[in-house]
């Protein structure tokens, strides 16, 4: 009896492959419907670290602030097309999922600038330390990283193709 039923579950999966069935009962995961509006994607970060993230963020890298109160700031890049919020931890208004604070690794950003060597200088100028250098990866970026007060890397990059 086994040995008709693995008989049969071996032809029907051989007949649903030669038809061109999708067996989707052999993924773990199942294909998403395609999201149909767009999108943007903005970083928030929960951390007893506002104002000095704030600081860092306009100081460094001229982000605007977009809005402010005492536990949150939403800041803006220069040419207002990508944002990070900055949160206090443990803020009753919040829901319980956006209430601890980032444990402080595990998380880098990137900001992608036309010209890496001007930002380079200007951020060096600044007494910002360097946590990477300024070099040149084989895949093509060329690119430099700090470190925000949350112990957050921010790589600074321009991308080329490689050679």
């Amino acid at each position: 009896m086994v040995m008709v039923m693995k008989t049969i579950l071996l032809n029907g999966l051989l007949a649903a492959l030669l038809l061109g069935m999708p067996l989707f009962f052999l993924s773990k995961t199942k294909t998403a419907p395609k999201p149909t509006q767009p999108m943007k994607f903005n970083a928030g970060i929960i951390t007893p670290k506002v104002r000095e993230s704030k600081d860092f963020y306009t100081r460094c890298l001229g982000f605007g602030v977009t809005f402010e109160n005492e536990w949150f700031v939403l800041l803006h890049s220069p040419g207002g097309n990508s944002s990070i919020s900055f949160l206090l931890p443990e803020q009753a208004s919040q829901q319980p999922l956006f209430r601890p604070a980032f444990g402080g690794q595990g998380v880098f950003l990137t900001v992608e600038v036309p010209d890496v060597d001007a930002e380079y200088r200007r951020i060096r100028s600044l007494g910002v330390p360097i946590a990477v250098e300024l070099r040149d990866e084989p895949w093509g970026d060329r690119h430099f990283a700090i470190v925000d007060p949350n112990g957050i890397g921010v790589d600074i990059v321009t991308y080329t193709p490689p050679e």
